[in-house]
C-alpha cells in the first residue's frame, strides 16, 4: 500500500523521471514484497527555485539533480527491510539515470495500516495480501 511522491528538478529527462519511479517501484516490490499492481506514485517537477538543499551535508556533497523520495507506508517492516530498501532505491535509480546515489533522499512516513488508506469509493478496503499476523493488517 505505500503510496510515492518524487520531488525532482524539472530540468531531469522524462525518461529520468520514468526510471526513478519504476526504480522505486521495484524496490518495494522486492523489499517490502508489495504486490506489482500496487503503484501508486507523484512524480512532482520543480524548478530550480523551488529546491533547497545545502551543498553538503553528513558529509555527503548533493548535486543540482537531487531528488527527495517519500515513501508513505503502514507500519510493520523491519530496520534491516528498510535499510535494505533504501539501498535497493539508489542502487537502481543511479543504475538507470544519470542521478548519483548521493543525490538520492529518501524519506519513509509510516502510519498505522488500514484504517488510513482508502482506494476509492471512499471507503477502507481490506487488502486480502497483508493478512492477519503480517506486516499490518489486523483483522480486528
Amino acid at each position: 500500500m505505500p503510496f510515492v511522491r518524487i520531488s525532482l528538478p524539472k530540468h531531469l529527462s522524462q525518461g529520468t523521471k520514468k526510471a526513478t519511479s519504476e526504480a522505486v517501484h521495484k524496490s518495494l516490490i522486492k523489499e517490502f514484497n508489495i504486490p506489482e499492481d500496487d503503484y501508486f506514485h507523484i512524480v512532482e517537477e520543480l524548478d530550480k527555485t523551488q529546491i533547497f538543499f545545502p551543498k553538503s551535508y553528513l558529509g555527503i556533497t548533493h548535486t543540482e539533480n537531487i531528488i527527495f523520495v517519500q515513501i508513505f507506508a503502514g507500519e510493520g517492516r523491519t530496520f534491516e527491510q528498510k535499510r535494505r530498501l533504501y539501498a535497493q532505491i539508489a542502487k537502481n535509480i543511479s543504475l538507470t539515470t544519470e542521478i548519483l546515489m548521493s543525490d538520492i533522499i529518501i524519506i519513509l512516513i509510516e502510519n498505522s495500516g488500514k484504517e488510513n488508506w482508502s482506494f476509492g469509493f471512499g471507503e477502507i478496503q481490506e487488502p486480502k495480501h497483508l493478512l492477519k499476523g503480517d506486516l499490518l493488517y489486523d483483522n480486528k
